[in-house]
């Protein structure tokens, strides 16, 4: 199923029915300011171990959470004060960040490091979808086979017909992933350059 969203102006009615499905352990493709990705709520095992499933993932890769705001980041990952500071920079924006998860963190998304990357979308109707959910949603990209980043709606549907719950159409655009920065030795290091600026990381 397909689901039109307006990304200036979500409809809270249409937000409201991705809401119910999330919380009956659903599974949705969702846009964000960076790519198409499969995601869920983080608070139901069902759905979470549905996307694993699906991508066929193991625990030595990231998966993703994106959130509402900073305040709640606190809770699922380790946060100090200098990574507060450049959170507080850089996010909402085109960026994960890795940090050390902690126990709130479900133990069928932890890598064996117990690390977890941490986004903030810039994007609409994400923040409609986490604000009315107040949990955050797991975030994993929407790909073919060979790697390739899907970015048109309907093609999502065809492809994962049958495996997820509902696509929000928030138009087509280019994807791009994001740029993935660690911060777990006390200074960022990039790990993956895509989406948002890394100039200011490397000069550091």
């Amino acid at each position: 199923m397909i689901l039109q969203i307006n990304p200036v102006n979500p409809q809270p009615r249409h937000i409201s029915k991705v809401i119910d499905i999330l919380k009956r352990d659903g599974v949705i493709a969702y846009p964000t300011d960076t790519v198409y990705g499969l995601g869920c709520d983080i608070a139901s095992r069902k759905a979470l171990e549905r996307v694993r499933r699906i991508k066929k993932i193991d625990n030595k890769r990231h998966l993703s959470f994106v959130f509402s705001d900073l305040k709640t980041i606190s809770l699922y990952a380790q946060v100090t004060d200098n990574d507060y500071k450049l959170l507080k920079r850089y996010l909402p924006g085109a960026y994960t960040f890795i940090l050390k998860a902690t126990r709130l963190v479900p133990r069928i998304v932890l890598t064996k490091k117990q690390e977890v990357g941490i986004r903030i979308p810039d994007n609409r109707i994400c923040q409609a979808l986490l604000a009315e959910l107040g949990n955050p949603i797991l975030s994993s990209s929407v790909r073919l086979p060979d790697d390739q980043l899907l970015d048109d709606p309907r093609e999502i549907e065809r492809i994962y017909r049958g495996q997820i719950d509902l696509v929000i159409d928030g138009g087509i655009f280019f994807p791009q992933p994001s740029t993935v920065i660690s911060l777990l030795d006390g200074s960022p290091e990039v790990i993956r350059e895509g989406k948002g600026d890394v100039t200011a990381f490397l000069q550091d």
